[in-house]
């Protein structure tokens, strides 16, 4: 099975160079490659489409042409190739036009990096070797052990961070025991997590983070149309030596500041949600959830904010991969009418506002906690379906 590691590096002045350059060669080739089949297509919309092994071919002229780009891990530009075709090619059998065609891409991207396909090797306790790059401390080693490496992308991210991420191949992780414990959870926007026996996890609170990343946006805005002013007042001047804007540093430290605090604020906030779904998927069977389209919840302008920062999809995401990680069933059901039928009687006594969050039943006189009432509703409608734990049994 595949599986996502990633680890920090800590390249020196050297490697921050060479990194600089491959993050450049990557964009020259997307560019290049880009032009000739922008034109082509132009020339002629009838000749036949150019995939990966024929943009490849046409590396090794590009090479001779262009020597820094022997610089680059060869694999990496085959990458490059490959992500090209695959956008052409949606933009082809997208019917719809919602897909334009491939774009050029600028160095004023934040995000820089480069993928390749080449192998990585264990040179120590806390260094790796990777090709061209040679022998560059890391984190950690111990996760590497016992695995087959597939691909690997080196990025620097807008804190200024280097990253080494590891699409892997691994062994099947060892299944949990069986408890015998079924549950359904409701997820909300102050508690994420509302389970049918009455237990309530809160959603990450990330506020602190995202007061100082906002305080440090305004002065990064601040800062950066001071700077775009002073280059424009020595353009109309004609200064002998005019100002350019990477040249004042106080945007580009607002800037990194700012990256960094929205960096805390997911990490921990990946950090909650991993170590609940872990929990959940040790203490039950069978996790029976609502199949919620966020996408459609988000265009809620009220509730947008509130619902990405719960991370209700990534709360999935995370339960589906380690339900089938550790031999346990993950179960999604339809949420209508969750809330609105007594868990006891059955008797739907109609919608109502999200600021009732507690209700008795009109027929049966049972008082309900609003979310409790929906995670067992929830429970319930998995059952129906022949989908209970006499299968996560068997």
């Amino acid at each position: 099975m595949l599986k996502g590691i990633k680890l920090r590096l800590y390249p020196n002045k050297l490697q921050q160079d060479q990194l600089e350059q491959m993050f450049g060669n990557d964009r020259f080739v997307w560019n290049q490659m880009l032009a000739m089949m922008n034109e082509r297509y132009q020339n002629n919309k009838n000749l036949p489409f150019l995939g990966k092994f024929k943009l490849n071919y046409l590396l090794k002229p590009l090479k001779k042409e262009y020597p820094f780009l022997k610089n680059s891990d060869s694999s990496s530009l085959q990458v490059v190739n490959e992500f090209l075709t695959q956008s052409w090619k949606n933009f082809f059998q997208d019917k719809s036009g919602r897909t334009g065609k491939p774009r050029f891409h600028s160095r004023k991207y934040l995000k820089k990096s480069y993928t390749g396909k080449s192998i990585i090797k264990i040179a120590g306790k806390r260094y790796l070797k990777i090709p061209n790059l040679g022998y560059i401390k890391t984190s950690r080693t111990g996760a590497l052990q016992n695995i087959k490496i597939k691909r690997y992308t080196v990025m620097l991210e807008p804190t200024g961070k280097y990253y080494l991420s590891l699409q892997a191949e691994v062994h099947e992780p060892q299944k949990l025991r069986l408890t015998g414990r079924e549950i359904g959870i409701d997820v909300g926007i102050a508690d994420l997590a509302i389970l049918s026996n009455g237990l309530k996890y809160p959603s990450f609170d990330g506020s602190y983070f995202e007061k100082k990343a906002k305080a440090w946006q305004r002065k990064y805005s601040r800062r950066r149309h001071l700077a775009k002013l002073l280059v424009l007042q020595d353009k109309n001047r004609k200064v002998l030596c005019p100002r350019s804007l990477e040249s004042f540093a106080n945007w580009q430290k607002a800037q990194k500041i700012k990256a960094r605090y929205q960096a805390k604020a997911a990490n921990q906030r990946k950090d909650y949600l991993h170590k609940l779904t872990t929990h959940l998927v040790k203490q039950y069977d069978v996790i029976v959830i609502e199949d919620l389209k966020t996408k459609n919840l988000l265009q809620n302008h009220h509730l947008a904010k509130a619902i990405s920062n719960a991370s209700w999809r990534m709360f999935r995401q995370m339960l589906e991969y380690k339900c089938k990680w550790y031999g346990k069933r993950l179960i999604a059901v339809d949420p209508k009418n969750t809330s609105r039928i007594c868990s006891e009687c059955g008797y739907n006594s109609g919608a109502k506002p999200l600021e009732i969050r507690e209700w008795t039943c009109p027929k049966c006189q049972t008082k309900h906690d609003r979310d409790i009432n929906a995670a067992i509703n929830i429970l319930h409608k998995a059952k129906p379906t022949g989908q209970g734990l006499a299968m996560v049994k068997s």
